[in-house]
């Protein structure tokens, strides 16, 4: 019992008599109030809480890995699908040859509905002996087409016709004209070129260097290790290049605003014959979770750039989309660590105590002046 007696002194919360509490209005209000506040901020605790801590470190990139995965989907509404070609090159400017990718063209009404069925795009270039050896299995023995005075031999499909002409920098005037071009209702395609929009989307695998990719009017093939377009029979300046990219990303996703930051942007072409160009900054990143688990992906910054591409202005170059990707040397490590619960229960202390202490201030401040208030108005001294 004496025990008891002794450990009774240290009791730091003395209870009061019920009869000498007073409990008020203001006092009720203010108790409602902290509950709430104390409910809310340890809402919010509990929620950073269970968010893990994410570290950031910077250091060079040491990873091996030799390829990268660009993943894009870019509409283009106003130029139909057979009119655009999509081509990837390296550093040095040379053209992949033997890329893998998986890239799509589904063309659309000027709407921006679909109208055909995706189908797979060849952006791998296709030289003049193997486009003639395709051509020759498409026809019988005894068939050999006119080129039209481009060259002596045979032009067994529309196509060689084209290039024998491209070789002579010569212009066709009317395609109705070219028997094999009838054969392959190029016609009908010229007629869509500019009634359809197009959408290519996929991804591409590409050597883990500096390089580019765009999308630009016209069939591609190289001259002499010179890489041009071939936009006949119109003018390059008819092409309207405005676009809409839904997403563009190098690598796996990650949680981050800089993965994909030119998502749902539209380049619009103000006058004339646009030339749209994407400079674009990877960072390796590395993304390492609670778990253990890794993911490899790659950050980007982007500068933005458009002009106008017409003779008249003097300005040099070619209507279309040109992306332009560097690699830093460096790597960003993101790191997921679960957060201290002694510090949350820390944190939640601190919570309940301090706003207890507070609403026991205001409480008090506004008791002894209501308090002084009744008593001058009792003695008539307030005015």
């Amino acid at each position: 019992m004496d025990f008891l007696k002794k450990l009774r002194r240290f009791d730091a919360y003395p209870k009061t008599l019920e009869d000498v509490r007073i409990q008020t209005l203001g006092g009720g209000t203010i108790s409602i109030l902290s509950m709430i506040i104390i409910s809310l901020l340890f809402w919010l605790e509990l929620l950073n809480y269970l968010t893990p801590n994410v570290t950031e470190e910077l250091f060079v990139d040491t990873s091996r890995s030799p390829n990268i995965e660009i993943q894009f989907d870019l509409s283009i509404p106003r130029v139909a699908c057979d009119f655009l070609a999509l081509d990837a090159m390296d550093s040095s400017g040379d053209q992949h040859l033997q890329i893998s990718h998986n890239v799509f063209k589904r063309a659309l009404d000027l709407n921006g509905n679909p109208i055909e069925e995706a189908k797979k795009e060849d952006i791998s270039l296709t030289s003049k002996n193997e486009t003639t050896e395709i051509a020759t299995r498409n026809k019988t023995e005894d068939y050999c087409g006119s080129c039209y005075g481009a060259k002596d031999g045979c032009c067994n499909t529309c196509e060689e016709v084209r290039q024998a002409y491209r070789e002579k920098r010569w212009a066709i005037d009317n395609m109705d004209i070219i028997e094999q071009c009838k054969e392959e209702k190029f016609s009908d395609k010229i007629k869509s070129a500019f009634t359809q929009g197009c959408q290519i989307y996929g991804n591409l695998f590409v050597s883990r260097v500096s390089g580019s990719f765009h999308v630009a009017p016209g069939k591609s093939f190289s001259i002499n290790h010179v890489h041009v377009h071939d936009v006949q029979p119109f003018s390059s300046t008819e092409f309207n290049m405005t676009h809409h990219i839904r997403h563009l990303t190098f690598g796996a996703s990650i949680d981050s605003e800089t993965h994909n930051p030119l998502k749902d942007f539209d380049g619009v072409t103000v006058e004339g014959s646009t030339m749209f160009q994407y400079h674009i900054k990877i960072v390796p990143t590395s993304y390492v979770r609670k778990d253990g688990s890794v993911i490899l992906s790659n950050q980007f910054s982007v500068t933005k750039h458009q002009k106008v591409v017409s003779l008249m202005t003097g300005e040099s170059g070619m209507p279309g989309i040109f992306f332009q990707y560097e690699l830093s040397p460096l790597m960003v490590k993101y790191t997921e660590r679960e957060r201290s619960f002694g510090h949350f229960l820390t944190n939640v202390c601190a919570i309940v105590g301090g706003v207890y202490t507070v609403a026991g201030l205001v409480d008090t401040f506004l008791y002894h002046s209501i308090k002084l208030i009744q008593k001058k108005m009792e003695l008539g001294k307030l005015h």
